[in-house]
């Protein structure tokens, strides 16, 4: 594909396929905005490409570059983080909304539209704290999306605002086919459709959009596809998008050695991160039965509260002061990573969970306090000024 560009173009474009795949909507005014100057100049390269690689279609402007991914299919990992179910109805039902309202609007009269459209639906609307977060978290959503802008006030439902809507972008945000489905699993279903090629593009995909992909998680067929084609597509993934893959016998791991495609970070910083890697050691510890690691969600608390109580200074107090939330927000984290799943007994670990077990550098001790030591009565000692 890169055969008739020079070394430095076909860099570029590897860089911009690279971006469009973290930032799927690239504005001028946005984060990464800057290289949508080099992705209009290769627009036709990197059309080529999302097109045979992935079977995604790729619209260029000079404002904007919107690349239409498929859609997860009933995949609830990979949402936007802190949009919750009502926040994600409350999207749908702005984005209806907004097609109507014209090109500005009092952000009251959007509100009273988002609810009317709301109660038309069949949707029961409760003006409590709790929905006014769904709405807000809706509205900031596309605040940082750039479909709307805060040109006077902001977005927070407590005071007025004026409230412009960029319609260029607005048309340009949904991917699934709405014309085409007849319910909402239907739309679901139908957004997440296979490209032009199949079982080599949905398999792709998957290596593409997630940390890990796991032979047993695949349809048979994409699951022998996989296998008979891992080192072709270790070389493919490579040299379009700079991802490298660890191939193993229960799936294929995708890591991209500079952190950019990813909006999820393990092993990471934050106090479930370090606790979720930690806590690995322990609940990797038992037998595998099929190939997966029970883990009990009492055990898991009982692990993060030993955590915890041995460095008590590491840790975040919001997190420290709920073990039952700590736990769930650890196993929350494994889940996104593909690492953990439910089951009709609880959660269980894929074996793949092994390649993050931390192996201590020494035996680390527990934070002890030491007791304050008394000060020194006053007196005469060797480092004392000699009065002349």
């Amino acid at each position: 594909m890169f055969d008739d560009l020079s070394e430095i173009d076909a860099a570029n474009v590897v860089r911009c396929a690279r971006t469009l795949l973290r930032r799927p909507l690239l504005r001028a005014d946005g984060p990464d905005g800057e290289l949508l100057t080099l992705v209009y100049r290769h627009r036709f390269a990197l059309q080529d490409l999302f097109a045979s690689r992935l079977g995604y279609r790729l619209v260029v402007e000079r404002r904007f570059a919107r690349l239409y991914k498929a859609g997860p299919g009933p995949d609830d990992s990979r949402g936007v983080l802190g949009m919750s179910p009502r926040g994600y109805a409350y999207l749908a039902l702005t984005l209806a909304v907004l097609t109507g309202i014209g090109r500005q609007a009092l952000l009251s009269r959007l509100v009273s539209d988002i609810r009317a459209a709301a109660v038309e639906a069949g949707i029961e609307v409760v003006d409590d704290v709790a929905d006014r977060r769904a709405l807000a978290a809706a509205l900031r959503h596309l605040v940082s999306l750039g479909v709307l802008h805060e040109t006077e006030g902001t977005v927070d439902l407590q005071t007025e605002a004026l409230i412009t809507v960029d319609t260029d972008l607005l048309g340009q945000l949904l991917t699934g086919p709405v014309a085409e489905a007849s319910s909402r699993a239907d739309l679901v279903e139908l957004a997440a459709r296979p490209g032009p090629r199949g079982v080599e593009h949905a398999v792709r995909r998957k290596l593409v959009e997630n940390p890990v992909v796991l032979y047993a998680d695949l349809p048979g067929e994409q699951a022998e596809w996989l296998r008979r084609h891992q080192r072709k597509e270790s070389a493919l993934l490579e040299a379009s998008f700079g991802l490298r893959t660890e191939s193993r016998a229960e799936g294929v791991l995708v890591a991209d050695p500079e952190d950019y495609l990813t909006d999820l970070y393990f092993p990471g910083t934050s106090t479930v991160a370090r606790i979720a890697l930690l806590a690995l050691p322990d609940l990797l510890a038992g037998e595998p039965v099929a190939g997966r690691h029970p883990v009990e969600r009492a055990e898991l608390v009982a692990l993060c509260g030993r955590l915890v109580e041995d460095y008590p200074a590491a840790w975040s107090k919001q997190f420290t002061d709920d073990l039952d939330r700590l736990a769930d927000e650890v196993l929350e984290l494994l889940r996104r990573m593909g690492l953990a799943a439910r089951t009709d007994d609880g959660w269980s670990l894929c074996a793949a969970a092994h390649r993050w077990a931390p192996s201590p550098d020494g035996d680390p001790e527990r934070e002890v306090e030491h007791p304050a030591v008394a000060p020194a009565a006053p007196g005469w000692s060797l480092f004392d000024e000699e009065n002349v």
